[in-house]
Formats: structure tokens, sequence, C-alpha cells
């Protein structure tokens, strides 16, 4: 997931790709320790896919709370 598809979404929905993403990266952490991953950056592009997202909100929060 890029910035620019981030910006996009609504926070409903930014919360629901973050919960998403995490359960993701959980279910991938476990899968790593118990069997061999077929791709192994997938854990980082998760990772980072995430904190695009919760930058994304806190951006959002900041902008709410200067108006």
């Amino acid at each position: 997931m890029k910035a620019s598809e981030t910006h996009k979404l609504k926070d409903e929905e930014l919360k629901v790709e973050v919960e998403r993403l995490r359960k993701s990266h959980y279910e991938l952490r476990t899968q790593a320790v118990t069997e061999k991953l077929e791709n192994p950056r997938q854990l980082g592009n998760l990772r980072k896919d995430i904190a695009r997202l919760l930058t994304e909100q806190r951006a959002r929060q900041l902008r709410e709370a200067t108006k």
C-alpha cells in the first residue's frame, strides 16, 4: 500500500485496515516460527504498511487538534 492510497481512505477504513494488517502480521509471525515462509520479505512489508496507516491516522489527529 502506497502513501497516496492511505490518504484516500476514510477514518473508519483506516482503522479496519490497520486491524486487518495486524492480524495478518501476527499470522505470518506464527507461521515463520513453525515453518518456513515463502517470502520472508512479507513481514517487513506488512510492518511498513501498518506504519504508513498509523502515520496517516496521527497526521489526521494533529490536523483536527490544530483547527
